[in-house]
Order: structure tokens, then C-alpha cells, then sequence
């Protein structure tokens, strides 16, 4: 073909080609990849909740193999969290949007004026216990306000988050997603998304998402979704959660996975809040045990965090 005529098409397109292009790669290939790596977020929730949280967290991020966290700004704990954000600046941290507060003597409110947002707060002024109760009480107003204030807050503390995601998945409904994207991108700070297939797409839809709808318009936006999730294993004891690990390892599928972690240390004060205390003691043990890191290494398994995905978000 004439190169003339070949300049005027890539002018033509322009943009949109290069648009294109990127779109038609995996994620993987975007992040420079090939198709079939297997790629792996392990990913720390709950950071800020308490110290013995915060402690095993920034241990399991130091000396374990855990590549990222997120904090809930609203817990009594989250300054710790901020002073140590602020001394490691490099380290992968995020701010788990928390519109619930699920335990039975240990609560925290908004960050937002309760005023403000009434619909979000129980009888005694705590957060709601349930997403249940945040779907059936909260405006979708009200959530958005307080996403806001807690990024807000987060970076008056001194964060520089490098995504956002959701406490309990509470903003995963239909009335409060577009809310969850629009501020996150807003503020320029990618949020945790999933791609919906198989059993995921049916529970968007019941949630009141069009999977294929919104996912393909907000990939238009430049938003990046995993290709898996691991919401946890089950299992009593360390050994049954632990093989319940390995498999899940053993059988990671190509593409950009995550596991959700849940840690603390094996203390009064994590006992004193949750009966479930011993499965966060167990992944803490799991996760920073050198043979967890051999099993990763021997499978070829890449460990990635959300500060790689952030590099390449809203292109």
C-alpha cells in the first residue's frame, strides 16, 4: 500500500486505534506478561481494624510474601497504619472503603458527619453491622459521601493509596457501583474490580449488575479487571487451611489473580473481637511460612501488587 495512504489510516484512527489495541491485550500482556502467565495479588484486608491486625499485616509485608493491603480509615487503629504508610512510602497500600461495622462489642462510625449521613449509622451511631441493612437503609448519596471522606481522610494522614476496595463488598450492588467507580476515578486511584464470569456474573446479576454491560463500558473508561478471586479457604485447623492454599496455588489459572487475606496475630485483643480470630492466625502463618514461598517459586507463579496494576489504570 502507498505510505501515504498508510499515514492517512494510523491518522484516521489515531487514538482510538491505539485504544483498540490495548483493549484487545489481556491484562497480563499489559502489564508485559504473556497470556499464559499465572500472575498473583496477595492482598491484606483489613489493615487499621486493630494492632494486632496492623502488626501481623506489616509483618506479613515485610518478612511474608504478602504484596499489598488496604486500610479502613474509619477503625480505631488506622492512625499506626497511616505513621507506618508514612515511614515506607513504598510500601502497596490501599483504602478499603468500610460502610459496615460488623463486630459485637468492637465498633466504629463514619468519618463523615453523622448528620450527614444517617441512613448509614444504627441506633447507638455505629456503621451498620450488615450490607444487607447498607442496601436497605443507606441512599446511594449517603455511600458516595462517605467513600469521599474516607479517601479524604486518608490522605490528609499522609497515604498515597494505590487502590481502593470495598469492606464486606457492601459497594458491590447495583445502587452504590457506579458511586465506587466514579469516585475512585476521580480521584485517580484504581478500584478493585472482577471480571464477572461463571458464578461471579451471576452474582452481579443478582446484586443488580449487567455484567457484560457494565464491564464493557467501564474497560472503555481505562478501568483494569482481575481475572480471579479468591475470597479465602476453608478449614478447623493450620494444616486444613494451609493444603486448602496449596491446592488453590496449585490450580491458579492463567491471567491476573487475587487472594484476599485476613491476618492477625494469635493475641487477647484480636480474641476479644472476633470467635473467628484463629483463621486470621493461621493465614498470617500460612503466608509468612518460606515454604509457601518455595511452593509459588517451584509453580512459576508471578507476585504482583495493586502499585503495577496503578501503572497502567485509566490508560
Amino acid at each position: 500500500m502507498d505510505k501515504l495512504i498508510q499515514d492517512d489510516l494510523k491518522r484516521m484512527k489515531g487514538d482510538s486505534f491505539l485504544k483498540e489495541t490495548s483493549e484487545s491485550r489481556s491484562l497480563a500482556e499489559r502489564l508485559g506478561y504473556s497470556p499464559t502467565d499465572r500472575l498473583l495479588i496477595l492482598h491484606a484486608d483489613d489493615m487499621g481494624m486493630c494492632h494486632s491486625v496492623n502488626a501481623a499485616t506489616i509483618q506479613a509485608l515485610e518478612v511474608g510474601i504478602v504484596t499489598c493491603a488496604s486500610v479502613m480509615i474509619p477503625c480505631p487503629w488506622m492512625p499506626e497504619a497511616a505513621r507506618y504508610a508514612r515511614e515506607h512510602p513504598e510500601a502497596d497500600l490501599g483504602v478499603h472503603l468500610t460502610h459496615t461495622s460488623e463486630w459485637q462489642a468492637y465498633r466504629w462510625g463514619p468519618v463523615t458527619p453523622p448528620s450527614e449521613i444517617p441512613g448509614l449509622l444504627d441506633e447507638e451511631g455505629y456503621l451498620l453491622r450488615s450490607t444487607r441493612e447498607v442496601v436497605e437503609r443507606a441512599s446511594p448519596e449517603e455511600v458516595e459521601r462517605e467513600c469521599r471522606t474516607q479517601i479524604e481522610r486518608a490522605l490528609q494522614f499522609g497515604f498515597q493509596p494505590t487502590h481502593v476496595d470495598s469492606h464486606m463488598g457492601a459497594l458491590f450492588h447495583s445502587a452504590f457501583y457506579s458511586a465506587y467507580t466514579r469516585v475512585a476515578k476521580e480521584a485517580e486511584i484504581m478500584p478493585m474490580l472482577l471480571q464477572p464470569r461463571g458464578s461471579r456474573a451471576s452474582e452481579a446479576r443478582e446484586r443488580g449488575i449487567d455484567p457484560a454491560a457494565t464491564t464493557d463500558s467501564l474497560k472503555r473508561e481505562g478501568f483494569l479487571f482481575l481475572d480471579a478471586l479468591n475470597t479465602g479457604v476453608s478449614g478447623d485447623t493450620l494444616e486444613s487451611r494451609r493444603e486448602g492454599y496449596y491446592d488453590a496455588l496449585r490450580n491458579l489459572p492463567p491471567g491476573v489473580n487475587e487472594i484476599i487475606l485476613h491476618l492477625s496475630l494469635d493475641d487477647p485483643e484480636i480474641q476479644s473481637i472476633t470467635g473467628h480470630w484463629a483463621a486470621r492466625w493461621h493465614e498470617f502463618q500460612i503466608f509468612t511460612d518460606p515454604r509457601t514461598k518455595e511452593l509459588i517459586d517451584s509453580l512459576g507463579i508471578h507476585l504482583i501488587g495493586y502499585r503495577d496494576l496503578a501503572k497502567i489504570a485509566f490508560q
